[in-house]
């Protein structure tokens, strides 16, 4: 009986991720029934969404009802967009679903922020009441903090789906499914339900109505994708996260400067095979079930500019980004009314983050300056609203991470990043060279000013920030380096590894990603058993959860 209830009931301190070996014998009994079923199509999806649901609520318990909840509303929207006669119709329902996607996301993951910062500011004592969580408590038994709203896991990345499947539709880029099961398969598809990558509609969609294929090469590919993926989270991520990074990221100040520099560095290699580790394993395990996700990672730190990196890191966000917020406020075309709204967004955000009111006539004078200088100097106006948007951009996809003055100054940062590089690229010597060590010195100057972003991204608190930077400038402890190179060399050894195999040419890595898919089947059973004992040597006492589960 205690099995069952351990097998069926969510539990909180053991979610299903690709890193336990409950959900390898979760997945195989997906294949099992999915090997006798893979033939009819509308079963086949109807079981997929059933087996998601679960999924999903053996990872966020309660919060499944919000899935739901997204899923049918934007199932009918999708509808009414599609039969709506009139344009204005049209444009209500497709705000009406944006309206709804978004308002549950920010009530989710920032109504604790805005409450917290009313109080602050009016001196009220406004009181935060998470039903979901109490619930929760009651009906399963869990310990959540009913005074504080937790973000129910992966809900941006299924609201960003179901709002690029309702834009997609009004935009006449896609028709709407004729099945809600087909629909609630295509948004809760579980394994890139919980961190992405992001699906577009017309990306997926038309998948469902394929029969199933998978080839040998496909077989192969799948697989290895799998192993890649726990190797990069497992072995290298979670072994320098253990043995380093949290340690150090917890107290700086304790640590001396280049114990402090490896971590960053060590959080660079960490986030990347920790984030692209789980979209490996996402899609290798969707491709053995004859679904296809898109590529979320591409080498990020073999970029040659701030601009490049974001083409190649988190793909699928960084275009919907740019597809569903960069281009409708102008892109590079020139500011619109929208440009004004997503800054008024952003300059509000950080009014209530900095809890000074002042702020807010101080910014409405900015806007209104930037807005006489477009109309003042005509020649101006394209280069200063195509870097507004760049800007903006990059401050709300920092706040999509969080409501802090970590976040925004991380996604300020990397924004001014983007902008410098386009005034930098006319007037640099060596743009055009493609002579080897220009484009090191390219690479090595992305990577680092990435890496020193990332302590906004990954400091605890500000003070942790500035004592980071404090210890690496001022108590660099040069005259320890032999002993903390010895106590730590297992860590760099993983690092090296981790490095070198990023930076590997894509020739070699896809020569030995083809030979690994045309090995006989004996041969890759004892590579997996090798991966798996390696994997099994690194291991901690506690499973590290994927990073971005958070966001």
């Amino acid at each position: 009986m205690e099995t069952l209830k351990n097998i069926f009931l969510y539990d909180q301190e053991s979610p299903l991720l690709f890193t336990r070996l409950y959900f390898w014998g979760f997945y195989a009994f997906v294949l099992a029934v999915y090997s006798i079923i893979y033939k009819k199509n509308a079963l086949r999806n109807g079981y997929l969404f059933l087996v998601s649901l679960f999924f999903y609520y053996k990872t966020g318990g309660l919060f499944f009802f919000i899935l739901i909840f997204s899923t049918t509303t934007n199932f009918f929207i999708g509808k009414a967009i599609y039969n709506s006669r009139t344009p204005l119709s049209r444009k209500l329902f497709v705000a009406l679903s944006v309206f709804l996607s978004l308002g549950v996301l920010a009530f989710f993951k920032y109504d604790y922020f805005f409450t917290e910062t009313i109080n602050n500011v009016f001196n009220t004592k406004l009181e935060v009441v998470t039903h979901a969580a109490k619930w929760s408590n009651v009906l399963l038994g869990t310990h959540f903090d009913i005074g504080k709203i937790l973000p129910p896991v992966g809900i941006s990345f299924f609201t960003f789906q179901t709002i690029s499947y309702t834009v997609d539709v009004y935009l006449r880029k896609v028709k709407p499914v004729k099945s809600i099961t087909d629909f609630g398969f295509y948004v809760s598809f579980f394994p890139q339900l919980v961190a992405g990558p992001i699906v577009r509609a017309a990306q997926f969609i038309p998948q469902l109505y394929k029969k199933y294929t998978l080839s040998r090469y496909e077989f192969g590919l799948g697989l290895y994708l799998i192993l890649k993926g726990l190797m990069k989270k497992m072995f290298v991520g979670d072994f320098i996260a253990v043995n380093l990074i949290d340690r150090v990221f917890a107290d700086p100040i304790t640590y001396t400067g280049f114990e402090n520099l490896m971590a960053l560095y060590g959080y660079s290699l960490q986030v990347y095979c920790d984030f692209s580790g789980y979209t490996d394993i996402a899609i290798g395990v969707a491709l053995l079930l004859g679904f296809y996700l898109p590529k979320n990672f591409n080498s990020p730190y073999k970029a040659k500019s701030c601009g490049e990196f974001w083409k190649r890191w988190h793909i699928s966000l960084s275009s919907w980004l740019k597809d569903y917020l960069y281009i409708p406020m102008g892109g590079n075309r020139g500011g619109s009314l929208f440009t004004y709204l997503s800054l008024a967004t952003i300059l509000i955000f950080i009014v209530l983050i900095a809890g000074k009111l002042w702020l807010a006539p101080l910014f409405t004078v900015i806007i209104a300056v930037i807005w006489l200088l477009t109309r003042l100097f005509p020649g101006l106006r394209l280069t200063i609203s195509t870097n507004i948007n760049i800007m903006m951009t990059m401050l709300l996809g920092g706040l999509w991470h969080g409501s802090s003055w970590m976040f925004v100054l991380w996604g300020g940062l990397n924004g001014v990043g983007v902008v410098v590089y386009k005034f930098w690229k006319k007037i640099s010597p060596y743009e055009n060279s493609t002579h080897w060590l220009a484009n090191f010195w390219k690479i090595f100057i992305t990577f680092n000013f990435i890496t020193f972003t990332r302590i906004w991204f990954r400091g605890e608190t500000m003070q942790g920030t500035y004592d980071l930077m404090h210890q690496v400038s001022s108590s660099f402890g040069w005259l320890l380096l032999p002993g903390m190179i010895t106590t730590y060399w297992k860590v760099f050894v993983v690092m090296i590894f981790g490095f070198v195999v990023h930076w590997l040419p894509d020739a070699l890595k896809v020569k030995y990603r083809d030979w690994f898919i045309n090995t006989p089947v004996y041969l890759k059973i004892i590579i997996c058993t090798l991966v798996i004992f390696i994997i099994y040597q690194s291991l901690s006492a506690d499973l590290q959860p994927f990073i971005y589960f958070q966001f």
